[in-house]
């Protein structure tokens, strides 16, 4: 039987999953902590996730009783957007500078300034904000222009991660898309934007530092000497950013919608047409079926539920349940910028609670701080309307905040729509999983994707409960924004 590696490097962890590269069937995980990290500094040691995936390696093949050497193909997904600078010999210049270090913000603001955010969206999909890795390199170009020098290689965190593994230096569509220097929509994988880096340093050959862009269904290349007992020549996938392959691994098409509840939020759906948002509030990125994954990311999401929980004195089951049993109609809201936000672009910004009385009720704080962080992922929902994208299959929840009833019940509600629970607890390292398989295979990744699409765990129906905070929302966001300017 072989058996396929999937790696999921998030910000805070590395999960391994061992499948059956046939039947998909789950044959064991591991997974190893990976430094914390919070913004407005928000930096790790690329060497600390290599460190991380050796251990959760080791852990997965000895709960499994497998051999690493059975391993057919491997395929590594990991966070988006942060910046790994290597030198001339591929050593790491500095720690990476993470998708939610905000310290680019004003680079990003000069950047924007020079370039129309309707020129952004036609060139790259996406108008930049702090997360994205141009704002980085400019940043690195302010504070530390003798690193820039010696910076040879631009990758993300996939990159480096498939780098280690490979000795090759390449990427795909879905994380170049999220740099802010590529175009996913030209012919081919999509094609470098030099000249938008070279708004930084004009005299920098930037064209030798970027990765090569593989397909989605390619081999970036073959393991080489490594750590993990896998054997030499085992091929790996392109891999992706951890959204974009979690896409895979929960079978979406376009249409379904997906609201990932993370250390961050973000709603997303498969497309065949590109995006190009001149508001920047969708970033038109690439998916890794070869189409596109327009998404809406928030920078707040469970913690926000995590933060009220230690507020009111509650673990987060118990926030949930105060959540569910508070009344119908009026209650306050929560703007949840708690630590700055990335859609609306608002690096600074703080959370806001309104429409707090002398009569509010713990149960309604606890359904404000649930409510806070989807009222600002169903915003982007509709602004994903609005660019013509199809949002009328399945909505389907995942992340740690999806286990939460209260987070997929009052989701149910606000969109009056059923709510899936699939049956993919990590989806992105299913995703990777998917990728390796297609490989090991030689099959179009999307005809794995179908074979191994998970089942629901459960179906969430909306309940009428005459409540509808949204107004509310929308002045109170509306009033957050005008206290910063």
């Amino acid at each position: 039987m072989g058996l396929v590696l999937g790696i999921d490097s998030s910000t805070q962890s590395c999960k391994a999953e061992l499948r059956d590269a046939d039947t998909g069937e789950l044959l064991g995980t591991g997974k190893a902590p990976h430094p914390p990290a919070t913004g407005p500094v928000s930096e790790q040691d690329p060497q600390a996730w290599w460190s991380a995936l050796q251990a959760a390696c080791v852990a997965v093949f000895a709960r499994t009783g497998r051999h690493a050497r059975d391993v057919t193909a491997v395929s590594v997904a990991a966070q988006c957007h942060g910046l790994v600078a290597l030198d001339d010999r591929g050593h790491v210049v500095r720690p990476a500078k993470l998708w939610n270090d905000t310290t680019s913000a004003p680079d990003v603001t000069r950047l924007r300034e020079l370039v129309p955010d309707a020129d952004w969206a036609k060139l790259t999909g996406s108008v930049p904000t702090a997360a994205f890795t141009i704002g980085k390199v400019a940043w690195l170009a302010r504070n530390e222009p003798e690193n820039l020098a010696r910076t040879a290689t631009m990758l993300l965190p996939h990159d480096y991660l498939t780098f280690r593994l490979t000795g090759q230096r390449v990427t795909d569509r879905s994380e170049a898309s999220g740099t802010g220097y590529f175009d996913a929509s030209t012919a081919g994988h999509g094609s470098y934007r030099p000249e938008l880096l070279e708004l930084i340093d004009p005299a920098k050959d930037w064209a030798s530092t970027f990765p090569r862009v593989v397909g989605p269904s390619d081999v970036a290349g073959v393991v080489g000497g490594n750590d993990l007992g896998l054997r030499p020549g085992t091929p790996v996938a392109a891999g992706g950013g951890d959204q974009h392959v979690a896409a895979l691994g929960l079978g979406v098409s376009p249409g379904d919608v997906t609201f990932s509840l993370g250390t961050s939020g973000v709603v997303f759906t498969p497309s065949t047409s590109s995006v190009h948002d001149a508001t920047g509030t969708v970033d038109g990125v690439a998916d890794t079926t070869g189409g596109y994954l327009p998404l809406v990311s928030t920078l707040n999401a469970a913690r926000v539920t995590d933060t009220f929980a230690d507020l009111l004195g509650v673990d987060a089951a118990g926030l949930a349940e105060l959540a569910l049993a508070a009344g119908p109609g009026t209650g306050p809201v929560l703007v949840a910028h708690l630590d700055g936000e990335r859609k609306p672009d608002l690096p600074t910004a703080q959370g806001l609670l309104a429409g707090i009385t002398s009569s509010t009720t713990r149960e309604e704080l606890a359904r404000a701080a649930h409510e806070g962080v989807l009222l600002g992922l169903t915003l982007g929902l509709d602004h994903l309307q609005r660019n013509g994208v199809d949002v009328s299959g399945r909505v389907v929840a995942v992340g740690g905040g999806a286990r939460s009833l209260a987070y997929r019940q009052l989701l149910a509600d606000l969109l009056q729509r059923p709510v899936e629970l699939p049956d993919a607890d990590e989806a992105t390292a299913r995703g990777a999983c998917v990728q390796a398989a297609a490989v090991v295979a030689g099959a179009d990744v999307r005809t794995v994707r179908d074979a191994w699409r998970p089942g629901t765990l459960h179906t969430t129906e909306p309940r009428v409960t005459g409540r509808d905070p949204r107004a509310l929302y929308a002045r109170a966001a509306h009033a957050n924004a005008s206290l910063l300017t």
